[in-house]
């Protein structure tokens, strides 16, 4: 029994770091990201690249080129995020490490956090539907 314990008090250690921040409240976050484009990593690779618009609008790439349009709103100590394309909330805990905005989804677990590796004040390329040929 003793070694059962062990390993759930050292479970819960090693999960604590990631509870123990301070999320960013709503406004903070607004005021943070408001006219910048983010580019997220997470373990070791680009997640995507998101650019924060006036009115808690967002757009967010994968690809070049390629953006879907969304915004966001609070919810408790998360941020969700809504797209075009799924009208199912994406929630995201957001706090600062040092100077680094860093993020980790309500379904994600310590670990799997998300890293601002760029922040800029270019937008992104993001060319209209049907564009072409």
């Amino acid at each position: 029994m003793h070694l059962k314990v062990a390993f759930a008090v050292a479970t819960l250690a090693c999960a604590l770091p990631a509870f123990a921040r301070t999320p960013l409240t709503g406004d903070a976050f607004e005021a943070f990201v408001t006219g910048t484009t983010i580019t997220y990593q997470q373990y070791d690779f680009i997640f995507g690249t998101e650019e924060y618009l006036e009115g808690r609008k967002v757009r967010w790439t994968v690809a070049p080129n390629q953006c879907l349009y969304g915004s966001w709103y609070p919810e408790g100590d998360d941020i969700c995020f809504v797209y075009e394309d799924d009208p199912t909330p994406h929630c995201w805990t957001f706090w600062m490490e040092g100077e680094a905005l860093m993020a980790l989804s309500t379904n994600g677990v310590p670990g799997e956090e998300l890293t601002a590796v760029d922040r800029t004040t270019n937008g992104l390329s993001c060319p209209g539907p049907d564009v072409g040929v």
